[in-house]
């Protein structure tokens, strides 16, 4: 059985056999993206940048083994999923195959890579929403809105070394959106830990997985660093901890 509100390092295709069946409320997680590796676009020269060397590493995608694991883990099916234009197709067949509803939001950069050379930019990232009937959503006028536009948050990719961070802001509306206090929330690719930041400020329990040790250490710096600032509740299944 995985803690609560600690950041696991290890391999999530293992680790989350070791949560129980229908033991979690909502899943936000940012896992590898299937990239077309055809082209770079110009601009950089895609070997040259310490950015694109990690996309190239990251960039199988994931298995539906570990879908079908999220299923399982849910008490129902409540996640909001990140992924390139490549992977619509797979998780929108695999989850409404399963009975849920989709919604597609978006987050539109201003400040994107100008790798555009016979291609359009690469400034829209995509977050699949997918929920089964009856699984309510939450929040209000103000949170409840599809697309999102703002800078890459350049400093925080700078200060957690890490090439995808998602901002703060959007992943904490997510999170308000579909779930309420206490309930406890995954993510299987944990990165620099925002779902779990995002977690903390609002109130839920979390379980974060991350595999890749610079990322990990990253993560607990970042959650150390979070718990130094506030006064945490006691939560519903133990204390904050790392």
């Amino acid at each position: 059985m995985l803690a609560l509100n600690q950041i696991h390092y290890g391999d999530c295709y293992k680790l989350i056999k070791d949560i129980p069946d229908k033991y979690i409320d909502l899943i936000h997680t940012d896992p590898p993206y299937s990239f077309d590796e055809s082209g770079s676009g110009g601009c950089f020269g895609k070997k040259e940048r310490l950015y694109h060397k990690e996309l190239e590493s990251i960039s199988e995608g994931i298995q539906n083994s570990l879908l079908e694991e999220f299923c399982r883990v849910l008490k129902k099916i409540n996640i909001y999923i990140w992924c390139s234009k490549n992977q619509l197709k797979q998780y929108i067949n695999f989850f409404e195959s399963r009975g849920a509803s989709t919604e597609l939001l978006t987050w539109h950069k201003t400040n994107p890579i100008p790798t555009c050379n016979n291609k359009y930019l690469s400034d829209t990232e995509y977050c699949l929403f997918f929920r089964e009937k009856s699984v309510p959503l939450h929040g209000k006028f103000e949170t409840k809105r599809k697309y999102y536009i703002g800078s890459s948050n350049v400093e925080d990719k700078k200060l957690w070394k890490h090439p995808a961070i998602k901002p703060l802001s959007i992943v904490k509306n997510l999170i308000f959106n579909s779930s309420i206090e206490e309930n406890i929330v995954l993510d299987c690719f944990s990165g620099s830990g925002t779902t779990a930041i995002a977690s903390i400020q609002l109130n839920r329990n979390f379980i974060a997985i991350e595999n890749n040790p610079k990322h990990y250490k990253a993560s607990l710096e970042r959650l150390y660093s979070e718990i130094s600032q506030i006064k945490l509740p006691i939560m519903k299944g133990g204390l904050y901890a790392v």
